[in-house]
Order: structure tokens, then sequence, then C-alpha cells
């Protein structure tokens, strides 16, 4: 199967490079693509200097465009599996083919690096925590997923949703809605236990302050998402 790698990175020169090594020396056999969202420190001339593979946006698109992008990469080239794997140091190589098994054997359609399965490595924020339990007592209520770590952003997937999310990706705070999203077009969606680290060095998109704001507007886009669908199928039916 040909796997690729999608490595969304702003402002990561602290961070990429030990990220691509530690991808190198656990997941050589897979495919990388780093891509830039316009990042305004050295991220570019790294990748630029060091020969990797990478896509430059024109414009920030944020963490969702910046994925969305690797998506579409990965569709355009015939890739079996795509894997999201963030630049800032804080994923382990070494359970990338953990994570994708599922996915060969076709037990599942995506899989999702959870930290929260054995509650080994660094566990986030009490304040994120108790968000994260709150979007996933959500999301089981919306579209019945029991998913434990929501917002992991180390994720894998086949080639039905490759295609999926090239066309449709949440653009803001993705993760949670990507899961729903799949979810209700009935996704098999399996965790699989993964160590994860603190970044390296930089700053989250998400520091404590916005924690509880993050919280309330997926929440809010979560149920209207679902809405959505729902008045949408009883169009669908109406037009039958």
């Amino acid at each position: 199967m040909k796997i690729l790698v999608i490595i969304p990175a702003y402002n990561e020169e602290g961070n990429i490079l030990h990220t691509l090594e530690n991808l190198h020396a656990y997941a050589a056999d897979m495919d990388a693509l780093v891509v830039n969202d316009c990042s305004t420190d050295g991220t570019r001339k790294l990748l630029e200097e060091n020969g990797v593979n990478h896509l430059n946006l024109p414009v920030n698109l944020g963490i969702g465009g910046g994925v969305q992008a690797g998506y579409r990469y990965a569709k355009k080239y015939g890739y079996d599996i795509a894997v999201q794997f963030d630049g800032d140091g804080q994923h382990d190589a070494r359970y990338l083919h953990d994570l994708i098994a599922p996915l060969e054997k076709g037990e599942a359609d995506i899989t999702i690096g959870s930290r929260f399965l054995r509650h080994e490595g660094f566990q986030s924020s009490g304040m994120r925590r108790a968000g994260i339990r709150i979007l996933h007592r959500l999301i089981l209520l919306l579209c019945g997923k029991n998913v434990m770590d929501v917002t992991s952003g180390m994720r894998a997937v086949n080639r039905r949703f490759i295609c999926a999310y090239a066309a449709h990706y949440a653009q803001d705070y993705p993760e949670p809605e990507a899961i729903m999203y799949a979810g209700i077009r009935g996704a098999e969606i399996r965790e699989v236990p993964v160590v994860m680290k603190e970044r390296e060095s930089g700053k989250s998109s998400i520091g404590a302050m916005r924690s509880a704001y993050y919280m309330i507007k997926v929440s809010l886009a979560l149920v209207v998402g679902r809405l959505s669908l729902e008045k949408k199928e009883e169009s669908m039916e109406e037009d039958a």
C-alpha cells in the first residue's frame, strides 16, 4: 500500500527537522509531505535547504486547510492510506505501524492515536482534558461513535476517507468535527494506544485561556453540523 504522512506546519523551525528524523527512523517506508502553512519564521527555508517534500501554501489557512491540502495531494497521487502527524514533536513515529495496521487489514476506515487508553505520556492540561471529555460525550450522542481522544491530531484514514476529506474538511479546529463527519457516514473508527510528548519548542495555537472558548465553539459546530445533515436528509426524502 502507498502511505502518505501529512505533516501540517506553521512556524515550526525549532521542531520540524526533529519530527522528520523521528519519522525516518521508525517509518522510512512511508512517504512524507510537510504542508507549510505560510510560516513567518525559518520553516520554509529549512524545508528547502534539506530537500524535504513539501507544499508552500500562499496564505495561512489554519490547521484544517493545511491538512485538507495534504488530503488533496494524497488523492491526486493515489495513496491508499494517509496519516496526520503533527510537526511540533508531540507525536512519535514508532506508533505509526500500529496505527495503520487496522486499515491495512480492512478492519477500520479511520484510526486515531489515543493518549487515554493507557494513560501514559503527556496527557494535556486538566482544563483541556475536561473539555475533551465533554466533546467525547457530545460526539457519542450525536453520531454514536465512542472515541476517547477526540482532539488527537495523530490519525490515519483509508482511501475512502482520503477522498471524503479532500472534498470536505473542517477549517478551524477540525479534529472533533472530522470524527463526526465520518461517523455519520458510517465509518468504522478505531482508537490505537499511543504515547505523546509535550511540544519540543514553540507555542500551541490553543492556550489555557482559549480552552473554554475552543470547547464551546466546537460543541456548537458539532450540533449545527448534525442538524444540517438531518435537514439535508429530510430534503432528499421529500424530493424522492
